[in-house]
């Protein structure tokens, strides 16, 4: 798993602009909504909403919109109606793309998907149809900067904690899980005082593509691009190696 590290594209996000900020906090706050539909307002009985919150914090999300986030999903449980829908094609190259998105207009959603794809030169396939080339893990990235504790000292803590794998990139720690395993890992890393810049569960390639020709490179990008900017789409994971 090593050499393809989260941690640059997530510390970009977080560097951008106001209007980015704003699409983080709102991919959130339905998660929050959902999470509480789902399982209830307490979080000491809900590990679902420890983990978006904890995910919220990660983002800098202040404590008192995650706080209105919850009352608002607890008083509005009947009119949450978010569904979760994921989309699976291809980009330039044979790029896998899968897309997660929550949704309260399934025709809006899936018109502004394809049509990321269809801009970007790709095209949406069949559910199934580049899932298994990924595998479901939970994953949490530790900042170096923001992290003292010795790198062995670490992997310990993590590996006793029930993670499954360890990796040490140029400028983070990566740590796995099995999606089940998550939020018992994350919360014994959070008791342990381990600052996390991202947790969550997550797709990760088995393989990855490399593309050399500067307008697929291109095409690629601008699909990203306007599913990221897309308040439907919670989260996109691809094989493109863009180192």
């Amino acid at each position: 798993m090593s050499g393809h590290s989260k941690f640059a594209n997530i510390k970009h996000k977080k560097e951008k602009n106001d209007a980015a900020k704003g699409k983080i906090f709102t991919v959130i706050g339905r998660e929050i909504a959902v999470a509480v539909k789902e399982g209830g307002a307490d979080p000491a009985n809900n590990s679902k909403l420890r983990d978006v919150i904890a995910k919220a914090k990660a983002n800098n999300m202040p404590n008192d919109t995650i706080e209105r986030g919850i009352k608002k999903a607890a008083g509005d449980i009947g009119s949450v109606n978010y569904e979760k829908i994921t989309y699976e094609g291809y980009g330039p190259g044979g790029v896998a793309i899968i897309v997660d998105t929550l949704t309260d207009n399934k025709n809006r959603t899936a018109a502004n998907v394809r049509s990321a794809f269809t801009k970007g030169n790709g095209n949406i396939g069949t559910p199934g149809c580049v899932s298994f080339m990924f595998d479901q893990k939970g994953q949490i990235i530790v900042d170096k900067e923001e992290c003292e504790m010795d790198p062995d000292e670490l992997m310990m803590t993590a590996l006793d904690a029930g993670a499954e794998d360890f990796s040490e990139e140029d400028d983070c720690y990566e740590i796995y899980t099995a999606p089940d395993d998550f939020s018992k890992v994350r919360e014994s890393l959070e008791g342990a005082g381990i600052p996390m810049a991202d947790a969550s569960v997550t797709m990760v390639p088995q393989t990855w593509v490399e593309l050399s020709d500067p307008d697929s490179v291109k095409y690629l990008q601008r699909t990203l691009d306007l599913l990221d900017d897309d308040d439907d789409v919670q989260a996109v994971y691809h094989n493109w190696d863009e180192a």
